[in-house]
């Protein structure tokens, strides 16, 4: 799962105005990944490029039980609540964003090979529909654009921001997809996954300014007192 990750993040800033930003929702929904390949180019935890060892993709990621277990995704959820509530005030706000991030293990379950843990230890668990890749690529492309579009429907603002970053991320999509593997899990490697994640979630940031959900009236909504 990639873009797909993102789906939650669209969902969440579509059901209710008092979701965070879509820039940060954005970042909620990969943070786990934004540690793991943090924590690997410090050797903390692992990957190696194992070619065949999934249909879509050579990641064997068979070390990271402090991200993509379910007991260290929620662990980062509560962090990333922690820090809402300290930023925003507002618990409610808080939640959403910690369940954006809790969404993570969820979406990865569906296409991941057994590698995910519930607390790390030895028993793993996933779907594997990276080993079905017309299966991988509906869901995923499913979840994005229904979300995607809840979004758009929920908010308001000009027309073109939204569909420059869905854009965006059909191109890094793409890449993933059909570009070259990577011959080596190496810092370029690393490195170039968390500038994407940065790129997705700048781009995001700056859609959330030209919009707003439909059920925030705003001062320009409110009656005039005589």
């Amino acid at each position: 799962m990639f873009i797909g990750h993102w789906a939650p993040a669209f969902a969440a800033a579509a059901v209710s105005k008092r979701a965070p930003k879509l820039g940060t929702l954005f970042i909620a929904a990969q943070l786990v990944d934004w540690a793991f390949f943090t924590f690997a180019i410090f050797g903390i935890e692992n990957m190696r490029i194992t070619p065949g060892i999934t249909a879509m993709n050579p990641l064997d990621l068979y070390h990271m039980p402090y991200t993509h277990s379910l007991l260290g995704t929620l662990v980062w959820a509560i962090i990333f609540v922690g820090v809402l509530v300290l930023a925003r005030r507002d618990l409610m706000t808080a939640l959403i964003g910690g369940a954006v991030v809790l969404s993570h293990w969820l979406t990865d379950l569906l296409v991941h090979r057994p590698d995910l843990t519930i607390a790390g230890g030895e028993n793993r668990y996933g779907f594997g529909l990276w080993n079905y890749p017309a299966a991988a690529i509906g869901v995923e492309l499913a979840l994005t654009f229904g979300a995607f579009l809840w979004y758009v429907s929920r908010t308001k603002g000009p027309v073109m921001p939204p569909w420059i970053l869905l854009a965006l991320l059909l191109a890094m999509q793409s890449i993933n997809w059909f570009g070259p593997e990577p011959a080596e899990a190496n810092i370029v490697f690393y490195l170039t996954a968390l500038f994407s994640f940065g790129l997705a979630a700048w781009v995001a940031h700056w859609v959330g300014t030209t919009r707003r959900h439909k059920d925030d009236r705003g001062l320009a909504g409110a009656s005039p007192r005589r």
